[in-house]
């Protein structure tokens, strides 16, 4: 976990003190050498789902972090890609990387909330990797009318998640004890940090994904080992054309 060039013990203490926004500024110039960045053998596998160079027009990566989605998604684009994210130093992190980054689409970086994003139908391609940990439970079916929101009737919304694990897992343990202990942080400490395992696991994503309009496929071994072995997948929702399907469930309008 500790790479002699990513953050030490102290500066991970420090960043889980602050806000999300804060803790991200600061781990910026360190999250290339961090376990929280998604791995470009997830990324390349996940992203190849989506067709060959080319095949979108307009493509957004949600919570792009400092942009290793963004150098596979930009040969895919013909004309743009965005990144948003909540941290201004992530951005600055990701524009100075994706200098040399490969394909012709212009690539845009803007600063803001996952939640309240300001596209509507707009894209044909949303994706996400990596930062569903950050979205509280409650607010996963604004996750989900926010992409739903932001693409073009068929464009589809893309991203890696996971089948719950079995609780006779070491893993499993793990990831509910880092748990609760965010939530004793939290009750404690303010500003709070939402960082969380096991979310947006299916078939909760799902069914959201379908109560809001999509239709969903989830592709299985797709990702390399051990990834596929422990149930990790990804999962292509197509956007459909305008539907009520959303309107049975709270906050998914």
């Amino acid at each position: 976990m500790f790479h002699p060039k990513g953050p030490s013990f102290l500066e991970l203490t420090r960043q889980c003190l602050s806000s999300v926004e804060e803790g991200y500024d600061l781990l910026a110039p360190r999250f290339e050498y961090t376990p929280f960045r998604t791995p470009d053998r997830l990324l390349a596998p996940a992203l190849a789902q989506v067709g060959p160079p080319g095949s979108v027009e307009n493509a957004l990566d949600v919570c792009c972090g400092t942009g290793a989605a963004l150098r596979f998604l930009r040969p895919l684009c013909r004309q743009r890609v965005v990144g948003l994210d909540l941290s201004q130093g992530m951005l600055d992190e990701a524009r100075r990387r994706l200098a040399d980054a490969p394909g012709q689409a212009t690539v845009e970086l803007v600063r803001g909330d996952a939640l309240t994003l300001p596209w509507e139908q707009t894209f044909d391609l949303v994706t996400s990797f990596g930062a569903f940990g950050h979205i509280l439970e409650e607010d996963e079916p604004r996750l989900v009318a926010q992409a739903y929101r932001a693409l073009r009737p068929g464009g589809r919304f893309l991203f890696i998640t996971a089948r719950p694990p079995s609780p006779l897992r070491p893993g499993y343990w793990l990831a509910r004890a880092f748990n609760a202990a965010m939530r004793v942080r939290n009750a404690v400490w303010q500003p709070p940090f939402v960082m969380y395992y096991l979310t947006f696991l299916l078939p909760r994503a799902r069914t959201l994904l379908q109560a809001q309009g999509f239709s969903v496929e989830v592709r299985d071994d797709v990702l390399p080992e051990p990834f596929s072995h422990h149930g990790y997948c990804v999962v292509l929702a197509t956007r459909l054309q305008e539907s009520s399907a959303g309107a049975g469930l709270p906050g998914l309008s």
